[in-house]
């Protein structure tokens, strides 16, 4: 019941994909773990310096000899706001004052991204990464056609059906259909983020009748329920991500990993708060109390940086009100248990499941 297209092309044995969880959950160990219990591991490199990630790379080849991929984010220009950046200050600065923190934010350019995300590029070639995933947008048509003379399998993210068309049109090989219940950033990249927000069961068949790529399903899928659902609906992977971070081997904080799996699915909220992109996490005194401004904070990655150090010092005084807490609408499904047991757990569900029914 598990071989399909997309599991021959990745040559894995389980169509689950883990998440690329950028900002420190997604491990070496993590990536690994998941390759070698059958699915793919893919390596985050949203906020990875070039150098760290091909020593990412280099880690993960020493954990496991099976296929991973690397997901980088699609840089979008964006300029610097100078009285949204004076509002931001503003509002932040008693929290700056509150945790002590005299580190002024060394604020990214565009320019700097894009050179980033250039020589990432170029160590996914040099290093022959066979998968490679995109976020926040779709990489130039002369940078698909390096990856194709590459024999690379590309994948872009889409959170509506027009964005899926725009992807298989750029000569990509495979979409992930995020839907509105999945934690972390939005994939949105055309249109308003609040038209993008269409749920996983609404989304996938909607896509798979109008695209003939392979459908990769992501948003609040935690197990063999959730597998055989999206299949159902012509999905031919899905990706999580909330149900690894609680993982052992996830680098997230252990308090974050305690507040998911503490949570109800009310708590998880839709916020631009933490880095002036749409993302769902759960709700804190933070979000609530920039709740007011959301829509006149700085673009990511700016408000991204500002409230950096906010959230470090929030975790180093083992407080979860002032960091980002990411997750999906399906906490209460989280378990914490080691890859292996929870890649077995799922399996198993999906393959009870495919029995009865």
């Amino acid at each position: 019941m598990w071989k399909n297209e997309l599991t021959t092309l990745f040559n894995i044995n389980y169509p689950i994909i883990q998440a690329p969880m950028a900002g420190g959950p997604t491990t070496s160990e993590l990536v690994a773990a998941v390759s070698n219990a059958g699915g793919l591991g893919v390596i985050a490199a949203g906020y990875l310096s070039p150098m760290q990630l091909r020593n990412q790379i280099s880690q993960v080849r020493k954990l496991t000899d099976k296929p991973f991929g690397i997901n980088v984010f699609v840089p979008a220009n964006y300029t610097a706001d100078t009285s949204k950046l004076r509002k931001a200050n503003d509002l932040l600065k008693p929290m700056w004052e509150e945790f002590q923190i005299i580190e002024v934010p060394v604020l990214p350019t565009f320019e700097q991204d894009l050179d980033i995300f250039e020589q990432q590029i170029n160590i996914i070639m040099e290093e022959n990464i066979q998968i490679c995933s995109f976020t926040f947008g779709i990489p130039s048509q002369e940078m698909v056609t390096k990856f194709k003379k590459n024999s690379s399998f590309l994948i872009g993210t889409a959170t509506t059906v027009q964005e899926a068309i725009m992807i298989e049109k750029a000569g990509m090989d495979a979409v992930v259909v995020q839907g509105a219940e999945a934690g972390g950033h939005r994939g949105t990249f055309i249109g308003k983020e609040n038209q993008s927000h269409i749920g996983l069961m609404s989304l996938i068949p909607q896509a798979a009748d109008v695209i003939s790529l392979p459908l990769i399903a992501a948003g609040g899928i935690m197990d063999g329920r959730g597998i055989m659902a999206a299949r159902c609906l012509g999905a031919h992977a899905v990706q999580m991500g909330t149900a690894f971070l609680v993982c052992d081997e996830s680098g997230a904080n252990t308090l974050h990993k305690e507040a998911i799996m503490k949570a109800s699915e009310d708590q998880m909220v839709l916020t631009k708060a933490f880095s002036g992109k749409l993302a769902r996490g759960l709700h804190n005194r933070f979000i609530e109390e920039m709740k007011p401004y959301d829509e006149v904070l700085p673009a990511y990655p700016l408000q991204n940086e500002l409230t950096k150090g906010i959230r470090k010092a929030s975790a180093a005084a083992r407080s979860i009100e002032y960091m980002s807490l990411w997750s999906g609408q399906s906490p209460r499904l989280a378990k914490p248990l080691t890859v292996r047991e929870l890649m077995n757990k799922i399996i198993g569900e999906a393959e009870n499941l495919h029995q009865r029914l």
